[in-house]
């Protein structure tokens, strides 16, 4: 179900945003192209910060890339449409999901060694979020509306969660956990306590709902629709704040609270900077020029990069972005 543009509130924040002043972004510049492999499938990539390697899906495997040089480190394959990584830094453990495979692959974070495949109590996982406060390990499965809990240390099943949707990525607070649900156009509240749905607060004026991110500090989510539209959600009252103009076809964002500016990757060709003015106003978007495909991304915060891949000349290509 796609919901359309319509209603004072999404007019009014769009022109509220269109008055405000650039985001403080101009310094960014695409200032490397990795060049890697032939094209073929990707989804989500995360940086790992302790060991400084970026980790892409690709479908079949896992690439991990030294994030000083862009060179292959090691790869965890046997995955079947991989989308998703995620970390648990403590347990020394990765998980990724594995789409086709209707599973979790668990590896080394150290030596990249596979541990164990462990199915899903659903189909499709695709985001993948591991909650470090309560140890479990949280897969979103688009095809059966639903969210599979694990124990993350033992990969013993804890609970499933219906969502009433398709779920597409999510964030937590150490409290409860917001999932994006996108043809819905919705955010669920899952309360990591109960691993019950506790809310289900609707996006007004966005279509199909992906990448998602939090601020933290002044709880506020940001979703970002395929219509060209950033949500800002109030993440105490599901009320919304904001919204903003970005690129077409945006599958990720990223919240950097060090700049206080909100990223989103999209397939359009460009990366969207818009600064956070406070917690309720946010400027017009700052436009960097990538390339057409660049959906996805990943920030490595530490110094402010913005990793986005896509193919290029038939190739494989991770894009690198920095201040």
């Amino acid at each position: 179900m796609k919901t359309t543009i319509s209603g004072t509130m999404l007019s009014l924040g769009l022109l509220l945003a269109a008055a405000l002043p650039a985001a403080h972004a101009a310094d960014y510049a695409v200032r490397q192209t990795w060049t890697l492999d032939q094209a073929g499938r990707w989804d989500y990539l995360e940086v790992d910060p302790v060991r400084h390697r970026l980790f892409v899906t690709r479908g079949d495997r896992v690439q991990v890339l030294d994030l000083s040089s862009g060179k292959v480190a090691g790869q965890i394959g046997g995955l079947q449409r991989a989308h998703g990584v995620a970390f648990a830094q403590k347990l020394n453990l990765g998980f990724a999901s594995s789409g086709g495979g209707n599973s979790v692959v668990v590896f080394d974070l150290a030596t990249l060694q596979t541990r164990q495949e462990v199915k899903v109590a659903g189909q499709n996982p695709d985001a993948i979020l591991f909650e470090e406060g309560s140890g479990k390990l949280y897969t979103f499965n688009g095809k059966t509306n639903n969210v599979s809990v694990f124990d993350a240390a033992s990969m013993a099943p804890k609970a499933t969660i219906e969502v009433g949707g398709k779920p597409e990525f999510a964030v937590t607070d150490g409290k409860r956990i917001y999932v994006n649900i996108e043809d819905k156009a919705e955010i669920a509240v899952i309360d990591i306590a109960t691993d019950r749905q506790v809310a289900r607060w609707p996006l007004a004026g966005c279509e199909e709902p992906t990448g998602l991110a939090l601020d933290a500090a002044h709880r506020r989510l940001f979703s970002a629709c395929q219509n060209g539209v950033l949500a800002v959600t109030d993440a105490a009252s599901g009320k919304a704040v904001a919204r903003a103009a970005i690129g077409k076809g945006s599958d990720a964002v990223v919240f950097d609270a060090a700049s206080a500016t909100v990223f989103s990757s999209n397939g359009d060709g460009t990366l969207s900077m818009i600064h956070q003015d406070d917690a309720d106003h946010y400027a017009k978007a700052a436009t960097l020029r990538t390339e057409k495909g660049a959906r996805t991304m990943a920030m490595d915060h530490d110094g402010g990069a913005v990793y986005l891949p896509t193919v290029v000349d038939k190739h494989f290509t991770v894009i690198v972005a920095t201040p």
